[in-house]
């Protein structure tokens, strides 16, 4: 009986319960759409770095993070065909490749550069590296022995192109030094400004002709699915013999990190914006609702109904408007995203990043549970004071509002 006279009461009041239901929708909404684009960001700039740079893990010997860059040639694995074979073993891995670092000079017959450099596998890195986008030339191929790709930012300081030559001078792992003469092959650019202005890649086996080595400093290991990730990672590390370590591409990158709890708390800050607009638009609509129907009110205490009945009362009423509202503003969140994503979004360059891509609105559960929880949980805390002063008021001056 109470919810029946709630729903009536809701439905007579159209205008007021219009003007509550528009507040209650776009703060849903709002949370919908803001927390989809947020999400879409995470995914996007967890894919970029994925498959530009680190793949879903990384395998290596244990104090090659701290110590590596400076003395790669100390943590070699020595038989990295076999630990890639045991890791390929694994039902969500779709693939590993060996990557040698070390460290030089680049000549290009004028002035000498700093360079970072990384013996790869041409065609698996190519299968990894989706995100990684040739300007010029092609990509190294298995076949390019003694061929080279570099970085954007090393081809703008050296001033060199496709076709080019240049001189390479790195150390062996037993500290001698080794030049070689190189091709270029092509010119590439990943996501990160700094990884493009350092980096040059060779083919895995010319980096261990010239280092004296037939080991890898590195085993990055791709995954069928990113969502794999946390499963992956405990049985990739019981596969694992106790000197090798194994690192996710979270751990490796502490620029994602900082970036998700940079986002987080600004969506943190947003949704307490929105649930600020509900409660204070709910607020004035059930306020201005009460202050007109106080003789009807007063008419209801005086055939016997009690306090705590007016109060049930207009909870349920804001309940109900709560529902009614929030199931609005899913079903327009959804609509707005699914529209936007048909479209697209494009977006500048991050910070400390080369490329532009397409932002999406993505849908995701868990955002719309909580923005339909914070959509109904505010109009009922809307309505909770001034029903209580609607409860609280006597008989004669409920009853003279009507004269």
């Amino acid at each position: 009986m109470l919810i029946k006279l709630a729903l009536r009461n809701v439905l007579r009041q159209k205008v007021r319960t219009g003007m509550t239901l528009m507040a209650i929708v776009f703060g849903v909404a709002g949370l919908i759409v803001s927390g989809g684009f947020v999400a879409d960001i995470f995914v996007q700039l967890g894919e970029a770095i994925i498959h530009s740079q680190t793949g879903h893990f990384q395998v290596f010997k244990r104090g090659y993070l701290e110590q590596g860059t400076r003395h790669p040639e100390r943590f070699l694995i020595t038989d990295p065909a076999r630990v890639a074979a045991q890791l390929e073993q694994t039902p969500e891995v779709s693939g590993v490749t060996a990557r040698l670092s070390f460290s030089g000079l680049l000549n290009n017959g004028k002035r000498d550069l700093a360079i970072v450099g990384e013996g790869i596998e041409p065609r698996k890195e190519a299968q990894l590296g989706s995100y990684l986008s040739i300007t010029a030339g092609r990509q190294l191929e298995d076949e390019d022995t003694f061929g080279m790709t570099v970085g954007q930012g090393v081809a703008q300081a050296l001033g060199i192109a496709p076709g080019d030559h240049v001189t390479l001078v790195m150390n062996t792992s037993g500290g001698a030094l080794n030049t070689i003469d190189m091709n270029v092959i092509g010119v590439f650019q990943s996501f990160s400004k700094d990884f493009d202005a350092r980096t040059v890649r060779i083919p895995l086996q010319a980096a261990q002709q010239l280092m004296l080595t037939e080991g890898a400093n590195l085993l990055v290991v791709s995954l069928h699915r990113t969502e794999d990730t946390s499963p992956a990672h405990q049985r990739l590390q019981a596969a694992l013999p106790d000197e090798l370590d194994i690192r996710n591409w979270r751990q490796l990158s502490d620029f994602y990190d900082k970036t998700v709890q940079l986002y987080d708390r600004q969506f943190g800050i947003l949704q307490l914006i929105i649930l600020a607009m509900v409660l204070l638009s709910v607020v004035n609509s059930v306020n201005m609702s009460v202050f007109e129907r106080q003789s009807e009110f007063g008419t209801m205490l005086a055939l016997g109904s009690r306090p705590p009945a007016i109060f049930r009362l207009l909870l349920v009423e804001s309940t109900i408007l709560g529902l009614i509202g929030a199931g609005l503003g899913v079903l327009v969140g959804i609509g707005v995203a699914l529209a936007v994503s048909a479209i697209g979004i494009p977006m500048p360059p991050p910070p400390n990043a080369n490329l532009g891509y397409v932002a999406f609105i993505r849908i995701v559960p868990s955002t719309i549970a909580v923005a339909f929880v914070i959509g109904l949980v505010a109009t009922v805390l809307a309505a909770i004071f001034p029903a209580r002063r609607v409860a609280s008021t006597q008989i004669v001056d409920a009853l003279r509002q009507g004269v």
